[in-house]
């Protein structure tokens, strides 16, 4: 009878060392995940920054434009049992309150680049070279942004016809739509992160690693409402991923894989 208490006892023991070692390495995988997961939220934080600094220098290329931020990115992520993981983001508002200014002195038809216009047509008509080193001064001081036109021709003293204007430059399309232009930057650089940096996630096959994309809803009072507030949600298969990461796809396959969805 005694041996056999002793057995029990024995086999209760190593039940409990069992448990207690599978406890341990549970914990262990959990602490592990969470540090991953912390580790790609950095990333898509820095992400979302990439994109904002992308913006700013296409903004600052056409003229010295103040591109107000009003926060930082944050992003935070879960672990979803049969899904894979999640990706809260939220990306920073920003005001350009230059490009708002131009936008809304046009509609009124008081924009100075309509003002501009007629001063040029002027000067290339009268063809005073006085007149056109003076409007240049004028333009100097004023937002480069405006100066997207070559300047006009003027006729030198004694020639005949004017020379052909140089070609317009291409103009950004970031002026006509600007938070257009931002979402998709930070939704590229979004992309690229999640493809690049989450090789140390463990996403089966099956699952999915989704990056939800919203605005912040705080801006400056002056700011006009983004009345196309959005939503994107940016899913990376696991397949995908998999493939991806064994080279069996390119990167540019694996970016066109990756679905982007707005709401």
């Amino acid at each position: 009878m005694k041996g056999l208490v002793s057995i029990v006892f024995v086999g209760a023991l190593a039940a409990g060392s069992v448990a207690e070692a599978q406890t341990a390495a549970a914990v262990a995988e959990q602490k592990q995940s969470r540090y991953q997961i912390g580790q790609l939220e950095r990333v898509l934080e820095g992400a979302v920054e990439h994109g904002v600094s992308n913006i700013r220098d296409r903004l600052q290329a056409l003229g010295p434009t103040e591109l107000l931020i009003t926060d930082n990115a944050r992003a935070r992520g879960f672990r979803l049992e049969g899904y894979g993981v999640f990706f809260d983001v939220v990306a920073p508002s920003f005001d350009t309150t230059v490009l708002w200014s131009i936008r809304t002195l046009d509609q009124n038809n008081l924009g100075l680049e309509n003002a501009l216009k007629a001063l040029q047509a002027h000067i290339k008509d009268a063809g005073d070279v006085d007149l056109e080193q003076a409007l240049r001064r004028v333009e100097l001081q004023m937002n480069p942004m405006l100066l997207t036109r070559p300047a006009p021709a003027v006729r030198a003293a004694g020639a005949g016809a004017a020379p052909a204007a140089a070609p317009p430059q291409a103009v950004d399309p970031i002026l006509a739509d600007p938070n257009g232009a931002y979402r998709t930057e930070v939704t590229r650089a979004l992309m690229e992160a999640i493809l690049d940096y989450s090789s140390s996630l463990d996403i089966a096959p099956a699952e999915s690693l989704t990056v939800g994309v919203r605005r912040n809803d705080e801006r400056p009072r002056l700011a006009p409402a983004d009345s196309d507030a959005q939503t994107f949600m940016i899913r990376l298969r696991g397949a995908d991923r998999a493939a991806f990461l064994a080279r069996q796809i390119t990167r540019e396959e694996a970016l066109q894989r990756i679905e982007v969805r707005v709401f």
